[in-house]
């Protein structure tokens, strides 16, 4: 599969309120592949995840990274992970 790809899809479509089938249904993929997406058990071409960056008006890399995410709210609130 290469390199694993850390992402905060499920993350974002929850706080959206975002069906996996809607957000397909937006960005042209199966809903299936959503799920498979969020899981890390796929990992998007560079035009669907700037499709789906797109659909949640985020930087790509809000969404998507090479390395894994601190949690969200040691980023909120500044705290630097040990």
């Amino acid at each position: 599969m290469g390199e694993q790809l850390y992402n905060r899809l499920a993350v974002a479509r929850t706080e959206r309120k975002v069906s996996r089938q809607r957000l397909a249904d937006e960005v042209g993929a199966h809903y299936q592949t959503i799920g498979y997406i969020e899981r890390g058990q796929y990992n998007p071409s560079l035009d669907l995840a700037l499709k789906i960056a797109k659909f949640f008006e985020l930087p790509v890399e809000a969404l998507f990274s090479l390395e894994p995410f601190r949690p969200l709210t040691d980023e909120i609130h500044g705290k630097k992970t040990s």
